[in-house]
């Protein structure tokens, strides 16, 4: 696939993956979804759920490193400054061959555009926080949180994951 096709398959992502309403356990229901699905795949993940700026949400798989932790905090800023999955930023600057930094002054050692982080979207509000991890290739962590979303939204399995 290429960029213009890939970010058209994560557009509609962001389209069809979004909450009507948020419950209080979704944050724990989302990261445990994601922890089966990691652990299912032999993955080692950390894993975060963010609502309003606040984290409400956070396991480091057994087999992480700290380090983990550091690539969860740029990618999942990357979608609090941009309102987009850090993955569709990563293929968006690709195609116009540039980096964030130099798009919007945002420095890497703060922002991470490889995939792993999506919005938390909700019906007539936007985006009200984000969902991240780190520990596989970006696309593979891209369609992990992906696939867990679309699990517990009951989408269509075609929105599941990047091409």
């Amino acid at each position: 696939m290429n960029i213009e096709q890939e970010l058209a398959r994560v557009a509609l992502q962001e389209r069809h993956l979004r909450f009507a309403t948020v419950a209080p356990q979704l944050p724990w229901q989302l990261g445990e979804r994601i922890r089966q699905i990691a652990a299912a795949r032999g993955l080692a993940l950390a894993i975060e759920v963010r609502l309003a700026r606040d984290t409400v949400f956070y396991y480091a798989m057994p087999g992480t490193a700290p380090n983990n932790a550091e690539w969860v905090r740029r990618k999942r800023n990357t979608v609090e400054l941009m309102q987009q999955s850090s993955y569709a930023v990563g293929l968006a600057l690709e195609g116009e061959g540039m980096t964030l930094e130099q798009k919007s002054g945002a420095a890497l050692k703060d922002y991470a555009t490889h995939g792993g982080s999506f919005p938390l979207l909700l019906d007539g509000a936007g985006c009200i926080g984000a969902v991240t991890v780190s520990g596989a290739t970006g696309l593979e962590d891209h369609a992990v949180v992906v696939e867990a979303l679309a699990a517990l939204l009951g989408d269509a399995p075609e929105h599941e994951t990047p091409g």
